[in-house]
């Protein structure tokens, strides 16, 4: 304040100046006729106004020297802002204006950081994240009903060569036929928001939660159709039963498996000869139009392997469109997170026409608003019903991280 105390007694020196030279001329003028004549005090008046022009100046160069010092970028203090600065130039000089000069800045809330507004996106950014594409690659159908039941065949018939003539027709086999049964299941959310939240946020929540929920639904439907049990819930093609029998000699309802000849690991000699043979396990059919299935961790094991020519087993190619494809055989890779990990005895790679994996979907997703159950908050009751399993046992094949 000291900058101030000197910009007022200057101020004070003036205004006393001015009275003093203001009486001066006032006591000649009076005088005048006794004393001087005109010329004489002409010449007086001109010499007292320099005089008084020379101690104002003197004192407005003060001033300006005062008021930068408490303006000019980097001075100590707080920076003012340009209404700020113009206000107290404004009181220097005719006294008006603010009557007590204080700091303000954004370092504090009560010195003016509440002034200074926040930006914010628009929106709400969703977190990614992992899932699996099967339902991409399955078949998939809207039923609205309790099971949904497939008829196929089994046994082919019997038959045999002979001649007409000689030899009596004997009986062959009949063919046997096989019902599959896919239940649906429920699945459910149940979230809470206050109604308050609901009415006065610049967001739209209710939007924004109800992509979250069909996100998350996708996640878990996605992982029940490779890892669920059956059990209030879709059945997954690892949790068929499975062995390393050949298509005509395995049981109803079972997957084949071959092994890669090490616990929790690939074959010490010729590693990739695992995943060259379970392809050639499938038929002509399923291999046009064969899809592999993998862990990420699981692909970047694969992709260091090499076959019998030296050539990296996963090779890539660009599509059209700017995207990656990565293949084995000539057949796409599809990275699932919800695969497991390669451990001991792990099914951790399936190769195969998923097709042949059906997945039953509800039309819809029913939502119900209870505003009554917890007021005031607000319940949204998400519904659907889901299923899924295996339609035929000889279109997908399993690499099982075992011995045998």
């Amino acid at each position: 304040m000291s900058d101030l105390i000197e910009v007022k007694e200057l101020f004070s020196s003036t205004q006393k100046t001015v009275e003093a030279l203001r009486g001066k001329v006032e006591e000649l003028e009076g005088k005048a006729a006794d004393v001087v004549d005109n010329d004489t005090l002409s010449k007086m008046k001109a010499d007292l106004s320099a005089l008084f022009e020379a101690e104002q100046k003197s004192n407005s160069d003060r001033l300006v020297e005062v008021e930068t010092k408490l303006n000019r970028p980097g001075a100590p203090g707080e920076k003012k802002d340009d209404e700020y600065a113009t206000k107290f130039v404004q009181y220097l000089r005719d006294g008006e204006g603010v009557a007590e000069i204080k700091a303000m800045g954004t370092q504090t809330a009560a010195s003016g950081g509440f002034l200074v507004s926040d930006g914010m996106r628009e929106g709400i950014q969703s977190r990614s994240r992992r899932t699996s594409p099967i339902e991409q690659i399955a078949s998939s159908i809207s039923f609205s009903g309790g099971n949904y039941e497939i008829i196929l065949e089994r046994d082919e018939p019997g038959s045999g060569w002979g001649d007409g003539e000689r030899t009596t027709s004997t009986e062959t086999g009949t063919p046997t036929v096989n019902k599959i049964s896919i239940a649906t299941h429920d699945l459910r959310a149940t979230p809470r928001i206050p109604q308050r939240l609901l009415d006065v946020s610049d967001y739209d929540v209710e939007g924004f939660l109800i992509g979250r929920v069909q996100d998350k639904f996708l996640r878990d439907k996605a992982q029940s159709f490779i890892t669920g049990s059956g059990v209030d819930r879709p059945k997954g093609f690892l949790s068929y039963s499975n062995n390393n029998a050949k298509d005509e000699d395995r049981a109803a309802e079972t997957l084949q498996y071959r092994a890669t000849g090490a616990s929790g690991a690939f074959a010490t000699a010729g590693p990739a000869d695992v995943l060259i043979r379970t392809f050639y396990d499938l038929q002509g059919m399923y291999q046009a139009n064969a899809s592999w299935m993998m862990k990420n961790t699981t692909a970047a094991d694969v992709s260091v392997l090499k076959d019998g020519d030296g050539s990296y087993l996963i090779q890539s190619m660009l599509n059209t469109d700017g995207t990656i494809v990565r293949t084995i055989q000539g057949r796409p890779v599809f990275v699932a997170d919800d695969m497991p990990e390669v451990g001991a005895n792990s099914l951790s790679i399936a190769v195969g026409d998923f097709s042949n994996y059906l997945v039953v979907n509800s039309p819809t997703v029913s939502l119900v608003r209870d505003i009554f159950t917890q007021t005031p908050n607000v319940l949204f009751k998400f519904f659907t019903r889901v299923g899924g399993g295996v339609t035929d046992f000889d279109a997908i094949k399993l690499i099982k991280f075992g011995a045998s």
